[in-house]
This record gives structure tokens, C-alpha cells and sequence, in this order.
């Protein structure tokens, strides 16, 4: 909290060079998003006085655009490294004109067209083989101009998840055509995304660095699960709102599978044991759910045993970590991503904790330096005492 003595900083780039003293002082705000979700984004509004700035040619589209933010006189954060994707103008009545300016992240170029392809090695024989999901994804980021960063434990889920593939291909030579991927008719953008939640992994571009803006990280909630910044109620948090609910959450996903080499059919069940914080796995002949109940979700498409493990994956892991959600805002810290753990502390035992930011704005405007953060409580924290997360009851004083 005492850099908050100091004035906060910018410095707004544009095509690798600092945009004049002129426009910057014409900037009346500065709004930076980043996280799971969507693309990143930056917004600059500037004071169009005179309509001075309506036709400037710095504001190319596809112009790159850098963002850092700080409190002089220390050094600043880049927060954010992309390209111009449009600009606009508004002249209210009874105000000033203004300019906005909007960048995005370089993954806007992944939603430009669609593409039908498939992914495999080919084989003389027995045929084709599927390609690692680790390579596909490093293929179609490459592509695109981006480098892949693959955290440990992502890879590592990626690995085992992939073996039932390669299992299935292998014991099954007919059948590899059904495990192999295929892009149809989809944009790289979604392309990207069905293969992230397929293999538990959360999408992130990191901005800072050399290569800011280009790095393009796909990443497990595991890899880290320790506090990257403490935030208290009554001291560094301006605000604080979490919401528990049990709406839309489920306990389990049942999936049903044919196994064509031994006529039979499984129900496969992957759960979630709140008493023990761990997943649990259980597998049943036929097609009945055992002692099923409202909160047993059901996927009802064919399943193979090479999809089954994936779309197990992909459907309970997000509806568990919905459960306990919130929204927060900080005195301005630009050095704050999303990814990263939050520590909570002030507010009780039940909303208190660790948190994982899952969207973080920055706004720098006449209001001085904020930082907006949106945030899960994830079910791996559950492994962590809550003394240990400080998660505490209140203690009143009389």
C-alpha cells in the first residue's frame, strides 16, 4: 500500500514507439483486460478537442499497441502487447467529442475464416495414427505466429489423457480414424478452445517479456497453487462480493461407451469426493446410472473409450469451480494477471481463502490507478488447510 504515495504512470506504444506528448496528454482513460475468457483487450478514450485526433493515421488497424501501467518513479508493468482492431468516435450533445481505440490480443487473427483438416501421422500401415493434442496445439499456435508454453502438470494430464488414444489405435487399427482430430469447419480461435477444454487446460497470452504478446500459455489449474498476492478486508481490498451457489453444479458426469471387441456396454462416472477433496472414478456394465441423482449429469451423445476420459474432463472440472465465484477490487496493482492466486483474508472462514483470478482489469482514468479482479475458488485449494489459506472465522471484539 505506500505506492499508493505515488502518482500513477503509463506509457501507451504504438508500432514499437511511444505516441507523442501531444496525444498522451489527451488520454482521459485507459482500460486493460486480460483472462480465461474471450480475448484480451485494451481501450484508450481520448479528449478529441477541435476533432484534432478524428483522422490520425497512428490509429491504423493491425498497428501494434503495447500498454504499460506503474506509479513513478519506479518501473512500470507492460500489462498488455497487441494490435489496433478498430477505432471509433462519439459527438454527444451536451459533452466533449472523443476518440476510442480498441486492440486486441494477436489470437484475433485465429477467428478470421474457418479450416477442415484433420491431424495425423500417416502410416503405411496399419493406417493413420492420431497426433498428440501437445502437437496439434503447438502446430495451429505456430501457425498463427504465436509460441506455445506448455506448463508441467497441463502436459503432463495431456500425456495420460492421449494414452487411451494411442491405446485405442494401436489394440484397434480400424478404429484410429475416430480418435484422430479434425477441425471441421471451425476457426482456429475455437479450434484452440475445444482442445483446451478437452484436456483441462486454461488459455492465457502473457504480455510481459521480450516476446510479450506472442507467448501463447496453456496451462493447468495444478501447476500452481500458491498465493501470489494477500488481500484483506479493511486494508487492501476496496471491495469484495463472493457468491456461493449450488445452481447448475453437478457431483458427477456418467457417460456410456460401446466396447465393439466384447459386445458390451459401460457406464463410466467421473465424480468428485468433497469429504476427501479428490476425483473419483467408477465404471459399471450397461447403461444405468447406480443411485443416480439430481446431481449426476448425464452426457447423452456416443461416447468411445478414446473420448470418454476428455469429455469427462471437460464437463465436470468447470461446473466444480463455478460453485463459489467472486469479484473484487483492489487499489491499483498492475503486477496482478489472471492465473494467479489470490489470498483472501477478513472475511470469514466460508469466503475466505484462496481465490484464482480468472479475468483482471486495470483502469487508469481521472479516478487514479484500480484494478478489478474477477475470481474461482478452485477445487484443488481444497487439499490446502484453510488456516494455511487464511481462511479463518471472524472474531468479534467487544
Amino acid at each position: 500500500m505506500d505506492r499508493a504515495q505515488f502518482a500513477p504512470d503509463f506509457l501507451l506504444s504504438l508500432d514499437g514507439r511511444p505516441v507523442p506528448a501531444e496525444l498522451r496528454g489527451s488520454i482521459v482513460s485507459l482500460r486493460c483486460h486480460t483472462g480465461y475468457e474471450g480475448l484480451d483487450e485494451v481501450e484508450v478514450t481520448l479528449a478529441n478537442d477541435g476533432l484534432r485526433w478524428l483522422d490520425e493515421r497512428l490509429f491504423a488497424l493491425d498497428v501494434p499497441l503495447s500498454l504499460k501501467l506503474g506509479y513513478a518513479p519506479n518501473p512500470l508493468a507492460q500489462v498488455f502487447d497487441g494490435e489496433v482492431v478498430a477505432r471509433g468516435a462519439s459527438f454527444p450533445s451536451g459533452a466533449a467529442p472523443t476518440v476510442t481505440v480498441t486492440a486486441h490480443d494477436r489470437r484475433h487473427r485465429m477467428r478470421e475464416g474457418k479450416k477442415v483438416r484433420w491431424f495425423a501421422i500417416p502410416l503405411p500401415c496399419p493406417g493413420n495414427l492420431p497426433l498428440p493434442d501437445l502437437a496439434t496445439a503447438s502446430l495451429v499456435t505456430l501457425e498463427n505466429l504465436m509460441l506455445p508454453i506448455f506448463d508441467p502438470v497441463g502436459a503432463a494430464l495431456s500425456v495420460i489423457l492421449g494414452g487411451v488414444d494411442a491405446i485405442v489405435a494401436v489394440t484397434d487399427p480400424g478404429s484410429a480414424q475416430k480418435v484422430i482430430r479434425k477441425q471441421a469447419d471451425e476457426s482456429d480461435y475455437d479450434f484452440i478452445g475445444r482442445l483446451a477444454a478437452e484436456n483441462g487446460w486454461d488459455l492465457l497470452v502473457e504480455h510481459d517479456g521480450a516476446l510479450g504478446g506472442r507467448l501463447l500459455r496453456f496451462t493447468s489449474s495444478l501447476d500452481h497453487l500458491t498465493p501470489d498476492f494477500t488481500f484483506g478486508y479493511g486494508r487492501s481490498l476496496v471491495d469484495f462480493s463472493p457468491r456461493l451457489t449450488k445452481v447448475g453444479q453437478i457431483l458427477s458426469v456418467s457417460g456410456f461407451v460401446w466396447v465393439p471387441a466384447i459386445k458390451m456396454s459401460f457406464t463410466v462416472t467421473l465424480g468428485f469426493d468433497w469429504d476427501r477433496m479428490s476425483l473419483t472414478l467408477s465404471i459399471y456394465p450397461g447403461v444405468a446410472l447406480v443411485n443416480a441423482t439430481a446431481s449426476d449429469f448425464k452426457i447423452e451423445e456416443p461416447l468411445t473409450p478414446a473420448s470418454i476420459p476428455r469429455k469427462l474432463v471437460s464437463e465436470l472440472i468447470p461446473k466444480l469451480n463455478r460453485r463459489l465465484t467472486a469479484t473484487a477490487t483492489v487499489v491499483g496493482e498492475p503486477r496482478l494477471r489472471a492465473g494467479q492466486v489470490l489470498r483472501i483474508e477478513g472475511v470469514g472462514e466460508e469466503f475466505g481463502g484462496l481465490y484464482r483470478a480468472t479475468g483482471v482489469t486495470h483502469t487508469l482514468d481521472n479516478g487514479g490507478l484500480r484494478t478489478q479482479v474477477e475470481a474461482r475458488k478452485e477445487v484443488w485449494f481444497g487439499s490446502i488447510p484453510l488456516a494455511d489459506q487464511g481462511a479463518v472465522p471472524v472474531r468479534l471484539s467487544f
